[in-house]
């Protein structure tokens, strides 16, 4: 296991040895076809294979072996085209190494090594100077060119894949967090209706409890039909809340008032997350009715403002009015839950002089 960070950088190399292979092979015999036509035209008699060996052995060997030495060397150490003075540096060995030592082995296959003296070794070097040179850099440039588009394309990809990664845990952990939610918003609910329930019996009222019994049954099975889907109406929710106001009054009796205005059919065509209304109505239920005596003030008003749709839950809330320490949550998780829904759906929630507000603003047409 411990080798295999080193295999795979590897792949590029031997792909672009592999390629520099081909296509030395027909630079080779494409050079021995037309030096044999060459000698056709001038009556020399040659002999194509003889040729083609030639031009491999002489040209082509040496290249392919500098595309491989340099192709290693880049996929070992990547680092080295990075910097202009690493290609600089990998340019001169060039020039200080692997030129002498082709010229040398291009003179031995032509039979120039036979030298006597340093007047010899002079003039060899003058004869070999410019032979192969343009070869020689053209495949460096190649292989530097070639090595240093393959990084930029797997930074993209890398960076790509990062993009995409980050994208997968974003969308996981907000599936999570919607499921976290309705799992609170679940239990929630349950405990507060049956709270109301709970009253009747404590105060006798058999009767009356039974009845809000079969409406706590039919408000459950939406509510559990609700949360496992991913969106609901204004509509549905607004029935839903005249159902769950219908079981609230077993417990306040006449002292719970409501007014709503507003209803209209625009409510059945704006999108909204499920048991939006029900927290809002229950938190206005807890700052109103169980903080102080006599009849409540609820309203519940829906309006269109430009592209979105208003909802105003407002409640009766005096200066000396007790907070109740129990309102907190169903608003943070219909805050939450709207801003999985609708990234431009908001809900403010605060005192406004004598009254208490909670205000959700719902665009009218979902974002992409």
């Amino acid at each position: 296991m411990k080798d295999r960070p080193d295999f795979f950088p590897a792949v590029p190399a031997t792909r672009t040895v592999a390629l520099a292979v081909l296509l030395w092979t027909a630079i080779s015999a494409l050079g021995a076809l037309q030096t044999y036509s060459d000698n056709l035209r001038g009556g020399v008699d040659s002999h194509y294979p003889a040729l083609f060996a030639t031009w491999f052995l002489e040209y082509a060997v040496p290249l392919i072996v500098l595309s491989a030495g340099l192709s290693l060397t880049l996929a070992r150490w990547p680092f080295l085209s990075e910097r202009p003075r690493h290609v600089l540096m990998l340019f001169l060995g060039l020039v200080l190494v692997f030129q002498p030592a082709q010229w040398t082995w291009m003179a031995w296959m032509r039979g120039y090594l036979q030298v006597a003296s340093l007047g010899d070794v002079w003039q060899l070097f003058r004869k070999m100077l410019l032979v192969g040179w343009f070869s020689a850099t053209g495949t460096f440039a190649a292989v530097l060119a070639l090595h240093t588009w393959r990084r930029a394309r797997e930074r993209e990809q890398a960076w790509q894949r990062s993009q995409t990664d980050m994208l997968n845990l974003r969308l996981a952990l907000e599936e999570q967090r919607t499921l976290a939610l309705r799992a609170q918003l679940e239990p929630h609910f349950l405990f507060n209706a049956l709270n109301a329930i709970s009253a009747l019996v404590r105060g006798g009222d058999t009767a009356l409890a039974l009845g809000g019994i079969g409406r706590l049954s039919a408000l459950l099975r939406y509510a559990l039909a609700a949360s496992a889907r991913s969106s609901s109406t204004v509509a549905e929710e607004l029935d839903f809340v005249r159902g769950y106001l219908e079981l609230q009054r077993l417990r306040y009796g006449e002292r719970l008032q409501v007014h709503i205005a507003g209803d209209g059919p625009l409510l059945h065509d704006v999108a909204c997350p499920p048991l939006l209304l029900q927290p809002l109505i229950e938190n206005a239920l807890r700052h109103d009715l169980d903080c102080r005596a006599g009849p409540g003030d609820i309203r519940l008003c829906f309006a269109q403002d430009g592209d979105a749709l208003l909802i105003r839950v407002t409640n009766p809330a005096g200066a000396g009015t007790p907070a109740n320490p129990g309102a907190g949550l169903g608003l943070a998780n219909t805050r939450e839950r709207l801003r999985l829904m609708h990234p431009g759906a908001t809900l403010q929630a605060g005192p406004q002089g004598a009254r208490f507000v909670a205000e959700v603003r719902l665009p009218l047409h979902e974002e992409h």
